[in-house]
């Protein structure tokens, strides 16, 4: 399977991580002696299950390293827009594929073996998408300060995953729903607003399960898609304020100690 990375966030002045990236790319904060990026490709470089390496955003200039065939695509502008760039490439490179990889470059703790559990996993099923999901426990007992925002669920609290599969088809169907979804990706709230009204009433009432809230956006999109429960918090652990770049820099150096 091949990965996208997906590297085209440039904070601006405002954000909070504008002052650690003086304008360039969010993935090239330094994180413990590398940008932050490449850790990823390391991630990537060590998972038996990746074939070639898509990098939206950046370019070669940029002195990253990947032991599997590394490409690069100009930044399209809009999250949507990189990622069907991103599987277009993918099918350049290999027509046969059916599924990708979607991979931010803010997890810089995922580990190559994490990866290859869930390709693993999620190939045990033919659905559209895999969409990973971290529950609060986890996620709290490994980075107990991280803060990160929680969907309040009947049966659980979770946080989403920063490295999931969607099938090469997402690319071509129903892009209007995924615009509007990724563009609220920060706000479970407001995602459940796009799938629906009620869907957004029951959220806020904690009216579903998982399964149930998968089955529900399912339905309302029209695909297939399927939840990935980790049980591991480094997928699921992004950088997205300095606080938070802080406790992973820190958790980073140890590791390498």
């Amino acid at each position: 399977m091949n990965a996208i990375v997906t590297a085209g966030g440039i904070p601006q002045p405002g954000d909070k991580l504008y002052e650690y990236s003086k304008g360039q790319s969010k993935a090239l904060i330094d994180v413990a002696g590398k940008p932050m990026i490449q850790w990823i490709l390391d991630a990537l470089s060590n998972a038996k299950e990746v074939d070639q390496v898509i990098v939206i955003g950046l370019d070669a200039s940029n002195n990253l390293t990947c032991s599997k065939p590394l490409h690069y695509i100009l930044n399209q502008g809009r999250m949507l827009a990189n990622i069907v760039a991103g599987v277009n490439k993918s099918l350049d490179l290999n027509k046969e594929s059916e599924y990708v990889l979607i991979v931010s470059s803010d997890i810089p703790t995922v580990k190559g073996e994490m990866v290859d559990w869930l390709v693993q996993t999620a190939m045990q099923t033919k659905d559209d998408l895999y969409y990973g999901v971290c529950p609060r426990e986890v996620m709290e007992k490994r980075f107990p300060n991280s803060n990160r925002t929680y969907t309040k669920l009947k049966d659980m609290q979770v946080c989403g995953a920063d490295v999931n599969i969607i099938h090469v088809s997402m690319a071509t169907d129903h892009l209007d729903t995924w615009e509007e979804l990724i563009g609220n990706r920060k706000s479970p709230l407001k995602q459940a607003a796009v799938i629906g009204l009620d869907t957004l009433f029951q959220l806020f009432t904690r009216q579903f399960t998982l399964q149930s809230l998968v089955e529900r956006a399912s339905q309302r999109i029209g695909i297939k898609g399927r939840a990935i429960i980790w049980s591991q918090a480094e997928p699921c652990m992004d950088v997205d304020k300095p606080h938070q770049l802080e406790l992973l820099r820190a958790d980073l150096t140890h590791q390498q100690k």
